[in-house]
């Protein structure tokens, strides 16, 4: 057994260090605001991860739309807030060119019967229920001439569901490394594939370290703050490391299959004037298909979801599905004409019953025996849950992670994003 050799500015070993287990956009994010606020030093925090490739599941394969007001009551504020430092990020570190940021418009495209698809809903249930994002939104505008050049063999009817300057789109992928990029940066521990094993206590029974496994080697790694931001595998984290917990993190897996594809309309000569599209179409071909057009020439297609496939052990061992793949194709076909495939990807989304995400600190009640220092010195805190809006997402939970952890008053209302009893 070894121990990192971690000093804080008071020469204690390890007292300020935080943990975070999961190096996804919400690790990412929590890491880089929390080293923005000039209160945590960026050499105390750990980003661990178990998987050997990083941003090798939903952070790095989604479908990079954001929203600032498709969102229920009880996340409306998150949202609000993640699409706004999202926008703000973008202005201030050339998001355009360096994570493809670009304003977007929202459509819905009803096929067959369903011609209110784009009106009510929860802006919660769409996920779990198999329909189309667009009942997040009430915004609907019919008209002609608002589908993009691209949607060349789609038939139905088009509705702009979107409200000037409310949606936005980014490459997931691009906009994660660029974060991984700064973290290194800043002197921010990355350590992969590393998997926590179990948590340790001082003599007054308060959570003082993690024992993990990086590639084979046992060792410790001193923390009071601990923040699980693993995705679909937060619940696994969550009761490996306190197995006398009675709470369960209530956050399951959705795989979901997705396909980048070449723009065949796009000219490069014109990518300063090129406009990015999110298509939202009712169910025709077994699933409600999800375009988004992306600055560079590329379309990401989505929403073919299942919960039959397990989770696997790492995001590495995710394999795509032939079946579900050959259905995607054979959808792409008929809605744009000639398909260019430049990537096939596998994913899994972390779900929870009510569609609202967990972003909270967890009690000391919910570890099972084990106890937390007072807020900002210590405690455990979780972020996970968002199903397919995380990148959206994302800032806005990696910025209220940090004030939490930090002590601080959090950016947004999050009292219904707790962990229940």
């Amino acid at each position: 057994m070894t121990r990192y050799d971690t000093m804080t500015s008071t020469g204690e070993c390890g007292k300020n260090d935080v943990v975070i287990l999961g190096a996804g956009i919400i690790g990412l994010s929590t890491a880089y605001y929390l080293t923005e606020s000039g209160n945590t030093k960026p050499e105390n925090v750990h980003l661990l991860d178990s998987s050997p490739e990083l941003l090798f599941c939903a952070s790095g394969f989604a479908g990079g739309f954001l929203a600032a007001d498709w969102f229920a009551p009880s996340n409306a504020t998150l949202g609000a807030l993640s699409y706004k430092l999202h926008k703000t990020l973008a202005e201030t570190h050339h998001g355009r060119q360096t994570w493809g940021y670009s304003t977007s418009t929202g459509i819905s495209l009803s096929q067959g019967q369903d011609g209110e698809a784009a009106v009510g809903g929860s802006g919660e249930d769409w996920l779990a229920d198999g329909t189309s994002r667009a009942n997040a939104t009430g915004n609907a505008k019919a008209g002609k001439g608002i589908g993009p050049a691209w949607l060349k063999n789609a038939e139905g009817e088009l509705e702009e569901i979107s409200k000037e300057g409310t949606v936005a789109q980014i490459d997931p992928l691009r906009f994660c490394q660029w974060l991984l990029a700064r973290c290194k940066e800043r002197g921010v521990k990355i350590r992969h594939p590393a998997r926590a094993t179990s948590v340790s206590k001082d003599e007054n029974g308060q959570l003082n370290g993690i024992r993990i496994n990086e590639n084979g080697t046992e060792s410790e790694l001193p923390c009071n703050r601990l923040v699980i931001t693993a995705g679909a595998w937060s619940p696994r984290v969550f009761s490996t490391l306190f197995p006398k917990s009675q709470t369960k993190v209530p956050v399951s897996h959705l795989a979901g299959h997705s396909l980048l594809i070449q723009n065949q309309h796009y000219k490069p000569e014109e990518e300063d004037k090129e406009v990015c599209h999110a298509v939202f179409a009712t169910d025709t071909l077994g699933f409600s298909p999800e375009w988004f057009s992306r600055i560079g020439g590329e379309l990401y297609l989505a929403g073919l979801n299942t919960t039959m496939i397990p989770l696997p052990e790492v995001a590495t061992e995710a394999k795509v599905q032939l079946k579900e793949m050959t259905q995607m194709k054979q959808c792409a076909a008929e809605m744009i004409g000639e398909v260019k495939v430049k990537r096939e990807t596998l994913c899994f989304r972390p779900v929870t019953a009510s569609g609202r995400p967990l972003v909270c600190r967890v009690s000391d009640a919910q570890l099972g025996g084990i106890k937390t220092r007072k807020a900002g010195e210590g405690g455990v805190f979780l972020g996970a849950g968002h199903g397919a809006w995380g990148i959206s997402q994302a800032p806005g939970t990696g910025l209220i992670l940090s004030e939490l952890i930090e002590g601080r008053q959090p950016s947004a209302n999050i009292s219904a994003l707790g962990l229940p009893s």
